[in-house]
């Protein structure tokens, strides 16, 4: 009788003992704060295809295409008075006339990384506070006047004939 009954208070102690474990275990897991996501949760603003005319000796030479992610705090982006990527194209529509010096015609010469910072640069100085905090770039292209009338000659055509 004896055992049975030391039995029986170990077996309640070690399950006292789990369950208090795991109860301590979950409080623990609760009131941890999740892992940061990518950027340590900003919210992502991607603009469509945004196409800048380049103006080189007072004439069109070609078109810079773009699509751009911008990563900016939620709660800056609430506040603003006007969409976030209507700000963000006018931005890289003034950062990229204001800077001619960019030449898209040369490919090897663009300074994607200068790019990219000195527009995020701009917008934060235009807003007077850090709304950006990166600019991602999901596609850059330069087509030449040449690249355009050629691709609609194709198109008239057709490729049947």
């Amino acid at each position: 009788m004896f055992k049975f009954l030391l039995v029986a208070v170990w077996v309640s102690a070690a399950t006292l003992g789990a369950v208090f474990y795991s109860f301590q275990t979950s409080q623990a897991a609760r009131n941890a704060t999740p892992p940061p996501p990518f950027f340590g949760g900003l919210d992502y603003v991607r603009t469509q295809v945004i196409s800048v005319p380049v103006v080189k000796n007072g004439q069109v030479d070609g078109y810079f295409l773009a699509r751009l992610v911008f990563t900016a705090e939620p709660e800056k982006l609430k506040a603003l008075s006007l969409p976030a990527d209507v700000l963000l194209v006018d931005e890289l529509y003034s950062y990229l006339y204001a800077n001619p010096q960019i030449d898209f015609t040369d490919r090897n010469g663009v300074d994607l990384e200068a790019l990219r910072n000195g527009i995020r640069d701009s917008i934060n100085e235009r807003t007077g506070e850090k709304l950006v905090h990166e600019v991602m770039v999901e596609q850059v292209d330069y087509l030449s006047k040449a690249e355009i009338r050629d691709n609609a000659i194709r198109r008239r055509i057709g490729p049947a004939e």
